[in-house]
């Protein structure tokens, strides 16, 4: 019976760790849908969520803005928005990428090397592909722009992942 509940483990862990990797594939294709849409369109998002955050802001904060004032705001914000969301969302590929190649063994300098490689060759492929959307071109600025969340969603990945090594994992690691 032991015999059979360490196959069960191997064979769960045969299967599940791969599909570790599921979340990067997600957030890959969520960046590249957020690429294919034309120039207009992603004006109008970014529109739309600089508007929502002014609004919010407003109202949470009571500034009494009026409608003109967070209209105006909301355009001078804009672009600081829109390079925050190249930020963000590779800092969340750069984790979902990482943070498997951490489980599997995969630590220091060459995690930093092969998921930061993969990661930055992710937004030179985004941006080149947008040179074939209407409305959109590509910048090596923005490939910059992704590259800094990418070092730090692998450096917060290295840090979760030796603090839960050294402290909440550290008896299962001993079990080995």
């Amino acid at each position: 019976m032991k015999y059979v509940g360490m196959f069960i483990k191997k064979f769960l862990r045969f299967i599940l760790k791969p599909m570790s990797f599921l979340p990067a594939l997600i957030v890959m294709y969520m960046i590249s849908s957020f690429s294919a849409q034309d120039g207009v369109t992603s004006s109008q998002l970014s529109e739309q969520v600089s508007g929502g955050i002014v609004s919010i802001m407003n109202e949470k904060l009571d500034l009494g803005m009026s409608e003109e004032q967070v209209i105006a705001l909301s355009g001078r914000i804009e672009g600081y928005v829109r390079k925050l969301a190249h930020v963000t969302e590779y800092f969340v590929l750069a984790v979902s990428v990482a943070f498997p190649l951490y489980v599997y063994g995969l630590r220091g300098i060459p995690l930093m090397i092969v998921a930061g490689g993969f990661c930055v060759g992710f937004a030179c492929l985004d941006e080149y592909h947008q040179s074939f959307v209407a409305g959109r071109s590509p910048s090596k600025r923005d490939v910059l722009i992704d590259s800094i969340g990418v070092f730090i969603g692998i450096i917060v990945t290295r840090i979760v992942g030796w603090t839960g090594r050294k402290t909440i994992f550290r008896p299962l690691a001993k079990k080995r």
